[in-house]
């Protein structure tokens, strides 16, 4: 069985992950894993809480589970536990520890960390618009990235030039300069 490479779109709120990724998924004729938190909060009938974290986490997991037996070669990750991580010690002041125990044994090949240099488009969902939020955020995931052990590329730009970035280093990551 040929192997299958995990890539991860991790960053801000409104930088462009969901975006990149289904384009990337598009692109290399693959699976991608939406973010499952925003299916389960639509859904939610009351406003989420911190035990909902622990839910939307092992969701995240199946969903990468499901997608993963359907993608060709590369699977895209728009989110990982990271972003559970740091969205609970942000809100909560605390993670769960089965979501800490997740983050340290999944396994991936590449981040690509979305900048925020787009404009914020407003959501239901999203909850910190403020510009210096917006850099608190991108600074703390930088540092997850840079931590990792795991090959890391920041994406910033014009959706195209984003695009692109994303591209050339996929294409190096598969040893390919076309998939």
């Amino acid at each position: 069985m040929e192997e299958l490479y995990k890539v991860v779109v991790i960053g801000p709120e409104s930088t462009g992950k969901s975006t990149l990724s289904e384009f990337l998924a598009s692109h290399y004729e693959t699976m991608w894993v939406p973010e499952y938190a925003r299916q389960y909060i639509e859904e939610l009938s009351r406003p989420y809480e911190q035990s909902d974290l622990l839910t939307i986490a092992k969701g995240q997991l199946e969903l990468e589970a499901a997608r993963a037996k359907l993608a060709n070669r590369l699977l895209v990750c728009d989110t990982d536990l990271h972003v559970i991580r740091v969205w609970s010690e942000y809100k909560y002041g605390e993670c769960d520890p089965w979501i800490l125990a997740a983050i340290a044994e999944r396994k991936y090949d590449l981040y690509l960390l979305t900048y925020i240099d787009i404009p914020w488009e407003d959501d239901p969902q999203r909850e910190h618009p403020d510009p210096a939020m917006r850099e608190h955020f991108y600074n703390v995931y930088k540092e997850i990235v840079q931590s990792s052990g795991v090959r890391w590329v920041e994406i910033r730009g014009t959706f195209e030039e984003r695009q692109e970035t994303a591209v050339k280093v996929i294409n190096q990551l598969l040893g390919t300069d076309q998939f």
